[in-house]
């Protein structure tokens, strides 16, 4: 029996935007599970980081920059994951906690920091109205949780004092780091997921899986 392509094709029901951008149980569920996560990867880095930033910043002042991409990793995952508003800022700061909660030398300071690399990521996402999570948006959200970074340590560290030059260099290798360690590399991180079929319930994993 012959059946016409437009009895056989079923048009997706239209998604309200208001339901697009509300908060499922699963979406707060798997937002912890991923802050948690990534605070270990957090945690992990404190050392590997640590020593390189001190190395570079040993090469030329400011360079240790290059080493701070992992630390924004959070902000990058949770919204390319997640893709709700406040998902970027609720990875990122979930991670601070747990990485500060297991302890590190900066203390409570990490929390701070996870809010401005988390809300750097999240005007990012906000800025393409949180309909684009290609690559390029993934880099560019790592590189505005780097500035994130950046305008925090001006204020909670005495960056301020410093000079021009050592400002400048450090806001480019945060960038740099941003774009490289937290945008591409979160961005192949969710790619990996979506491909073990983790993310089946989010559109991050349905994107994955059509461009396979």
């Amino acid at each position: 029996m012959h059946t016409s392509t437009s009895a056989r094709t079923t048009a997706a029901p239209a998604v309200h935007p208001a339901d697009r951008f509300r908060w499922r149980v699963v979406d707060i569920v798997v937002a912890a599970v991923l802050g948690v996560a990534i605070g270990l990867v957090f945690w992990g880095w404190n050392t590997v980081g640590g020593l390189w930033f001190v190395a570079m910043d040993g090469l030329t002042p400011g360079l240790g920059g290059l080493a701070v991409g992992i630390w924004l990793l959070g902000g990058v995952v949770g919204g390319l994951v997640i893709r709700k508003p406040g998902a970027a800022l609720l990875v990122e700061l979930i991670a601070a906690i747990v990485s500060a909660l297991i302890g590190n030398v900066w203390g409570v300071t990490t929390i701070f920091s996870g809010l401005a690399q988390g809300l750097g990521a999240e005007l990012i996402f906000l800025a393409f109205l949180y309909l684009r999570f290609t690559l390029p948006v993934a880099m560019l959200a790592g590189a505005g949780a780097g500035i994130g970074a950046w305008v925090l340590e001006l204020f909670l560290t005495p960056n301020l004092a410093k000079t021009v030059e050592f400002n400048l260099i450090y806001l480019g290798s945060l960038i740099v780091s941003g774009a490289l360690l937290a945008g591409l590399v979160g961005w192949l991180l969710v790619r990996a997921l979506a491909a073990t079929g983790a993310l089946s319930r989010f559109a991050s994993g349905r994107d994955a899986r059509r461009d396979v």
